[in-house]
C-alpha cells in the first residue's frame, strides 16, 4: 500500500446512495433487498458498464434479512446482474459498509478480480422482533404437537408476558460481552474524557448546520439518487430527512438523557439517528479502468482495522487510523479532509481528545500522540447525528462522501474512520485521482 501508481491500484469508479431517512418513515416498506437493488443498479448505470463484466458483488449488512440469506446474491440478481456473477455478504457491525469495500479491494489487488461492485445497506425499520426463549419453546411445542390435546396443553402454558416481543434492534445494539448498549459505551467515554453535555450539544448542532448547508449549497446532490416510494411510486425520497435545519442549542439542552437518566449526558439529540439507507460503489483495477475508458473518483490508498475494549468501542478510530496511515506512508497532517462516523457526539469528542493525548497514545499505541484533529477538516458536510446511521451502510457512506468532497474541493488525501460495536475500529485512506 504505497503511493506509486500500479496496474493493480484500486480505483473507485463511481458511487451513489439513497437518502438516509429516519426509520419507520419513507422506507418503512422497503427492505434491504429493495434499497440495495436500487443503488446497485444506479451505480452500474452511472459507471456505464455491462453488469455481466463484474467479477463479483460484495454486500455489507448487519441485520441480514431472514428471508434473504446471503443478501448480496439476492440484491445482485434483483438488480439484473447476470447469474454467472457471484456475490457474498460480509458483516463487521458498524464497519460492514467499509468491509465490503475492503473485500473488493483485496480481490483487485490480488489479481483475482478487476471490476467489483460493493453494496452497503441497512433497513433498520425492518429488523425483526423476537420472542423470549420461553415463549419460543411454547410455540414450538404447540407446532410439534401431534394431537389436539397436546396442542391445548402447550397453549395453556402461555401467559401475557409471552406475547411481548423483544425489538431486534435493541438486541443488536447491545454488546453481549460488556453487557452495555452502544449509548452506555458513549456514557463511559463522556465520563473518562470529561466531555460535557454542553460540548456534545454544540457538536450535534454543528452537524445539523453543516448538513443543512451542504444540501442548500448543492454539495450532496451528486451522491444521492431520489428513490420512488411505494405504493404508487409517484412520490420520491430525495433528501436526508433527519436533518433539522432549524435546530437550536436551547432545544437540544431540553432533551433528557436516554442511557443514564440520572447522571448521563447522551441524549437523542446528540446521538446518531436510527436510519434506513443504502450505498453502492463500483471499484476497478487501474488497468481495467483504463481499458474501459472509466474515469475514477479516487483511489483506495490503504486501510486498517483494530480491536479495543467493547465497553469503549467508540475509541476504535484512534487505534485503526495509525495502521491505515502507516500503510499509506502518510501522516495525519496530510489528511485534507476527514470523515468520522458520528455514532455519538461524546464518542467523537473523546476520539478528538485521544488523538492528542500523550497518555492514551503511549499506553495503547506505544507511540507519541497522533496529532490534532482540525474541526474545520472533519465532517465538513455534517455527519451521522444529522444524516443518520444505518449501521451496515455508514462505512461506505463515509467513503463516498469523502471522495465527493475531495473532488469538489480539489484536495488530495482523505481519511474515513469509524468505531465498531463489539470493540473495533476501521479506517481507510483515500486519494483523489487527477483528471
Amino acid at each position: 500500500m504505497n503511493g506509486e501508481a500500479s496496474e493493480r491500484d484500486v480505483l473507485v469508479v463511481t458511487g451513489v446512495r439513497t437518502p438516509f431517512v429516519r426509520a419507520h418513515t419513507w422506507f418503512r416498506s422497503l427492505g434491504a433487498v429493495e434499497l440495495g437493488r436500487f443503488v446497485l443498479r444506479e451505480a452500474i448505470e452511472r459507471a456505464e458498464i455491462d453488469p455481466g463484466a463484474l467479477d463479483e458483488v460484495v454486500a455489507g449488512n448487519v441485520a441480514n434479512p431472514p428471508d434473504a440469506a446471503n443478501v448480496a446474491r439476492v440484491i445482485a440478481l434483483e438488480a439484473k446482474v447476470p447469474p454467472h456473477v457471484p456475490a457474498f455478504t460480509v458483516s463487521r457491525n458498524c464497519a460492514s459498509g467499509l468491509e465490503c469495500i475492503v473485500e473488493a479491494a483485496h480481490r483487485i489487488r490480488a489479481g483475482e478480480a478487476d471490476l467489483v461492485a460493493a453494496v452497503a445497506v441497512e433497513s433498520m425499520s425492518r429488523i425483526p422482533f423476537f420472542f423470549a426463549e420461553e415463549a419460543q419453546d411454547i410455540w414450538t411445542d404447540m407446532g410439534r404437537a401431534k394431537t389436539l390435546a397436546a396442542r391445548a396443553t402447550a397453549a395453556l402454558r402461555l401467559r401475557p408476558r409471552h406475547f411481548k416481543p423483544v425489538p431486534g434492534l435493541q438486541v443488536g445494539l447491545t454488546d453481549p460481552v460488556s453487557g452495555l448498549n452502544m449509548g452506555q459505551t458513549a456514557e463511559v467515554l463522556a465520563r473518562e474524557f470529561a466531555v460535557s453535555r454542553e460540548e456534545q450539544d454544540a457538536f450535534a448542532l454543528r452537524s445539523h448546520q453543516r448538513a443543512a448547508a451542504a444540501w442548500a449549497e448543492g454539495r450532496m446532490q451528486a451522491e444521492v439518487v431520489p428513490v420512488p416510494l411505494p405504493p404508487a411510486f409517484a412520490r420520491f425520497a430525495d433528501f436526508d430527512n433527519g436533518i433539522r435545519k432549524d435546530q437550536t442549542l436551547q432545544a437540544l439542552s431540553r432533551l433528557p438523557p436516554v442511557f443514564d437518566r440520572r447522571y448521563g449526558t447522551v441524549t437523542a439529540g446528540n446521538a446518531s439517528q436510527i436510519t434506513d439507507g443504502a450505498v453502492a460503489l463500483v471499484l476497478a483495477s487501474r488497468r481495467r479502468a483504463r481499458d474501459l475508458g472509466l474515469r475514477a473518483l479516487g483511489r483506495v490508498r490503504s486501510w486498517g482495522f483494530a480491536g479495543c475494549d467493547p465497553a469503549r468501542m467508540g475509541l476504535g478510530p484512534v487505534l485503526a487510523t495509525p495502521i491505515a496511515l502507516k500503510r499509506a506512508g502518510l501522516g495525519l497532517e496530510d489528511m485534507d479532509r476527514i470523515e468520522i462516523n458520528e455514532a455519538f457526539a461524546a464518542q467523537v469528542l473523546a476520539v478528538f481528545r485521544a488523538f492528542e493525548s500523550r497518555r492514551f497514545c503511549e499506553t495503547h499505541l506505544g507511540r507519541a500522540p497522533l496529532g490534532r484533529l482540525d474541526p474545520e477538516r472533519v465532517n465538513v458536510n455534517g455527519g451521522a447525528i444529522a444524516l443518520g446511521h444505518p449501521v451496515g451502510a455508514s462505512g461506505a457512506r463515509l467513503v463516498l462522501t469523502l471522495l465527493q468532497e475531495l473532488a469538489r474541493s480539489g484536495l488530495h488525501f482523505g481519511l474515513a474512520t469509524l468505531c465498531v460495536g463489539g470493540g473495533q475500529g476501521g479506517a481507510m485512506v483515500l486519494e483523489r485521482e487527477e483528471a
